[in-house]
């Protein structure tokens, strides 16, 4: 793909998620080739996930803030990140949740006063591209919708391209979308998904290497993710994509792809 070992040597993007895991299940592959290409990878966190499900008990005294960071500098780590920023909102629950219009929820924070934070965060690191999630919070989840509208005002104070993360609901259909994690995710809030493939601005596809290291990353986060999650047959066609709508640019992230990947792009 690169002539060159490092071709993006130099150069920031700032990767704003919700919850630990979001990180690996959605932008996975587009941290570890930015990481393999020499780019400088800050991944920003908003919250602890610390409603998330219990798939495995926590030790005496372990609270499950603790186990999620945990588990979330293992991925980081995996999928090449130099810098994790937790901005320490807490978790906001299911829509319709009273843990929503909590004082310290990031549904119910200012997301033009967490923008700034974010902002100063990519002045700081001279980032050149913000991702986060898209304007439906992918599967409607009021952290990702909040980390959304949070993403938005921050590309918007500094200038820099903006790529939301989405999925590609005609991708992810059928057998293929019940092998995927959004399907329980959209299943529990009960609203609809991504976004029909004509919406896509960018679509990464995975080396055999690049979803081995998302794998592993998404196994990491063992305190929400069964086994049974990653061992099906599925998973490499469900796993093996990323998707990104785009406000701005051509940017950084779309030097990642081959030209025919670039919706748009010429033949």
């Amino acid at each position: 793909m690169f002539s060159h070992p490092s071709p993006l040597r130099g150069r920031t993007v700032l990767v704003l998620h919700a919850h630990p895991d979001d990180e690996a299940i959605f932008t996975g592959v587009t941290m570890r080739r930015l990481a393999d290409a020499g780019a400088r990878v800050v991944l920003v966190t908003a919250t602890l996930g610390e409603l998330g499900e219990v798939h495995v008990p926590l030790a005496p005294g372990e609270t499950m803030a603790r186990r999620r960071v945990a588990e979330l500098e293992r991925a980081a780590s995996l999928l090449g990140v130099q810098r994790l920023v937790l901005l320490g909102a807490r978790d906001s629950g299911l829509p319709g949740a009273a843990d929503n219009v909590h004082p310290d929820a990031l549904a119910a924070a200012d997301p033009e006063r967490v923008a700034r934070r974010v902002a100063a965060l990519i002045d700081e690191e001279s980032a050149e591209a913000i991702v986060h999630d898209d304007g439906r919070g992918i599967y409607g989840h009021p952290d990702h919708l909040a980390a959304h509208r949070i993403g938005a005002a921050a590309a918007r104070l500094t200038g820099v391209v903006s790529y939301e993360s989405t999925v590609d609901r005609d991708h992810l259909h059928d057998r293929v979308t019940r092998s995927h994690l959004i399907h329980a995710a959209a299943e529990a809030t009960g609203l609809p998904f991504g976004v029909p493939a004509s919406d896509v601005a960018l679509r990464l596809g995975a080396t055999a290497g690049e979803l081995a290291v998302k794998r592993a990353a998404i196994a990491v986060h063992a305190s929400q993710v069964s086994p049974d999650s990653l061992g099906h047959a599925g998973f490499d066609e469900a796993y093996g994509y990323e998707w990104y709508l785009r406000s701005g640019g051509p940017g950084i992230l779309d030097e990642l792809v081959s030209p025919a990947a670039v919706v748009g792009a010429p033949a």
